[in-house]
């Protein structure tokens, strides 16, 4: 462990770096590392923040960018995304600040986000402000928790982390079935 922690002690730049590209991409449990390596004093609070704040919020300005621009025609190429975006937009239209905050923290919800807003009626300004507010929010969150419950982890990583995340992983996909179920009978029910 010592030799992996001195590797990233000198090659922070590029840690900062990987730790942007891959908050742009997704989200998931390396800003929380990252907070510990800062709670270990092996990375930099600042650049850590940074990383992933830009990461966070520019991911997701260039998915709802990509959205508004392709989503008509990805809509006539397959049509059967008609309705998952005519479920979306209704849910959006009545829960669209609330799972602007909400949809980064589910295993792979992040990366495809920002897509049902991008196709629906929401105007760009609103959702830059919401986008960086969530950002900021989720940043604050991951980081902090790694920062404040650094050697907490750091133990736990050791222990076998490995079945709380199994765990983890079967609650979100769980509330993602819950979820869908709910949409099945919203739109049974509107369409009646």
């Amino acid at each position: 462990m010592d030799a992996i922690l001195y590797w990233i002690e000198i090659n922070a730049t590029l840690v900062y770096v990987v730790l942007f590209g891959y908050c742009l991409l997704k989200s998931g449990a390396l800003p929380l590392f990252a907070g510990v390596l800062v709670s270990s004093e092996v990375l930099l609070a600042l650049p850590v923040i940074g990383a992933t704040f830009l990461g966070g919020y520019l991911g997701d300005e260039i998915r709802f960018a990509l959205a508004r621009r392709y989503g008509d025609a990805m809509q006539r190429r397959w049509p059967r995304t008609k309705t998952w975006v005519a479920r979306g937009n209704r849910l959006l239209e009545k829960y669209g600040t609330a799972y602007i905050f909400l949809y980064r923290y589910p295993k792979g919800m992040r990366t495809i986000g920002a897509l049902p807003l991008g196709t629906g009626h929401m105007r760009w300004r609103v959702f830059t402000w919401l986008n960086a507010a969530s950002a900021a929010l989720w940043c604050a969150v991951l980081v902090g928790l790694g920062y404040i419950f650094g050697n907490v982890i750091i133990d736990a990583v050791e222990d076998g982390f490995g079945f709380v995340s199994v765990g983890l992983l079967i609650v979100f996909v769980a509330m993602g079935w819950f979820a869908l179920r709910r949409m099945e009978r919203l739109d049974a029910a509107t369409s009646q």
